[in-house]
């Protein structure tokens, strides 16, 4: 594999200089400072899952960063690996604490995500394209759900959380997908949106987790 090979995928650029994708790259400090938030909000509550979670999201702000900036193989990879990472850690974490079930079964969660994502993505990708690169992402939201509605009545304060977050992630997902083909009449495109609300919604799914095991410790 060619790590320096770049990689042009977004409106924004228009060339391979390092600025050339200001808004797409600073837009990248939402992903920070909401990582810095739930940090925050975490620690005050002695939540070690949301803390580690709050780091996962401030690298994830550094890796789309670099590939924004770089937009190379290897800044690619220090962009996706810390997103799949932070969904394969909530997974867990939703599995053994919202369904309190072992840490086996947290494990196995993790592993089986991965058939999950393929074959989501081998059934609808054939059907609808692959959507600018966000079908990739498309089982995520799927899944947020799904643990929603498994807790729609033993936890409904956070299956609805979770149900906001899946909101939010479609909603993000549509301006990542629709960036590409609106170059023409909005050279910035649309992927800046998806940073902006895609940082919200990892800060609130953390929040979600924090304050369900707030509830959990008074219940």
């Amino acid at each position: 594999m060619d790590w320096f090979r770049q990689v042009n995928s977004y409106c924004e650029r228009t060339d391979f200089t390092y600025w050339s994708e200001p808004v797409n790259a600073l837009t990248n400090l939402a992903f920070v400072l909401a990582g810095l938030w739930a940090l925050r909000l975490s620690a005050r509550a002695g939540d070690r899952g949301g803390q580690a979670l709050s780091v996962i999201l401030v690298l994830i702000g550094v890796g789309s960063w670099l590939f924004h900036t770089h937009a190379q193989i290897w800044a690619m990879m220090a962009d996706v690996i810390p997103i799949l990472i932070f969904i394969l850690a909530y997974v867990f974490l939703a599995t053994v604490r919202f369904l309190a079930l072992p840490l086996w079964a947290g494990a196995i969660a993790v592993v089986a995500y991965i058939p999950y994502s393929a074959a989501f993505g081998a059934v609808f990708e054939p059907l609808v394209g692959g959507l600018n690169g966000s079908m990739s992402y498309m089982p995520v939201p799927v899944l947020i759900l799904g643990y929603a509605l498994l807790l729609r009545r033993r936890r409904p304060e956070t299956a609805r959380g979770l149900a906001v977050g899946a909101s939010i992630l479609l909603v993000s997902l549509f301006f990542r997908t629709i960036d590409r083909e609106i170059c023409a009449s909005l050279p910035l495109g649309t992927h800046f949106l998806w940073h902006l609300l895609n940082a919200v919604m990892l800060g609130w799914m953390i929040r979600v987790l924090v304050e369900d095991g707030r509830r959990a410790e008074t219940a």
